[in-house]
């Protein structure tokens, strides 16, 4: 542990994979470029998946694949890769019945899309509110929908995890949107979960506080994302494998009592 002249101490390496979803077919939408969707892919073939990855991005996406195919446990297979904007509804029809086109079915949906941004209430658009929810909270909706509408015509079972935020807990300015958006997801987890249990099906949600990546900083400040990090006891963010350690686990069978939660993955304390 270093002390505090010195900064705070580094994150410690991602650990090795342990088995924990092999045989699973994992779909993760958002899975592009180097945010949560990417390193929950990668977790998800280190733990022994397959995986499916989707992103409205197609050519980051195309990116993507190719550097999952080089994760060593995916011994050069490389991922099918659908592009779906969340915000299209036959777009998200087409990603599930792809993956069960090609797979024969899926056993994991881990919907990540989610888009945020900087506003103070008083100067955002509606149309800036409509697109934030759009792609965040009703992206999640739909991904959900269909989701289970395959896992219910096969007889049952299955795992949904979402992308959820501290945010959705915790007020921050210039965030009403995106807040607002993350709340729902939690509650859209919640009230799913309960339905989808006489089903076999567990809906869980983890709700990350800070994760590193470079699009951070274009939707906030340096100055703000320091002191975010400040915030945290271990003085520093989550490294996005960190938020997909978490929700590997919650893939897993080691999470088979566990449905309508969420998950907090942070060490900021007000």
């Amino acid at each position: 542990m270093t002390d505090a002249a010195s900064g705070p101490p580094a994150a410690p390496e991602p650990p090795a994979g342990h088995g924990l979803l092999v045989g699973k077919v994992v779909v993760v939408t958002a899975a592009a470029g180097t945010g949560i969707g990417f390193a929950t892919a990668k977790r998800c073939i280190e733990e022994g998946a397959t995986v499916v990855v989707s992103d409205a991005h197609e050519r980051r996406l195309s990116e993507a694949a190719d550097a999952l195919a080089a994760v060593p446990e995916a011994g050069g297979v490389r991922p099918l890769a659908v592009p779906c904007n969340v915000t299209v509804e036959a777009e998200v029809q087409g990603l599930f019945d792809a993956a069960v086109s090609e797979h024969g079915r899926f056993d994991v949906a881990v919907n990540n899309a989610g888009l945020g941004g900087q506003v103070d209430l008083v100067e955002m658009t509606d149309a800036q509110w409509d697109l934030v929810l759009d792609v965040t909270l009703t992206g999640t909706f739909r991904c959900t929908r269909a989701a289970l509408r395959h896992f219910y015509a096969r007889g049952g079972g299955g795992v949904i995890v979402n992308n959820a935020s501290v945010l959705g807990w915790r007020a921050q300015a210039g965030q009403a949107h995106y807040a607002a958006a993350k709340a729902g997801v939690m509650a859209l987890t919640r009230c799913s979960a309960i339905e989808a249990a006489p089903h076999g099906v567990r809906i869980n949600a983890v709700s990350p506080s800070l994760a590193v990546h470079p699009f951070l900083n274009k939707v906030m400040a340096d100055e703000e994302l320091a002191e975010l990090a400040r915030r945290e006891v271990f003085g520093r963010g989550a490294e996005v494998w960190e938020v997909a350690n978490v929700i590997a686990f919650l893939a897993s069978e080691y999470a088979t009592f566990m449905t309508g939660e969420v998950v907090s993955v942070s060490s900021q304390h007000p």
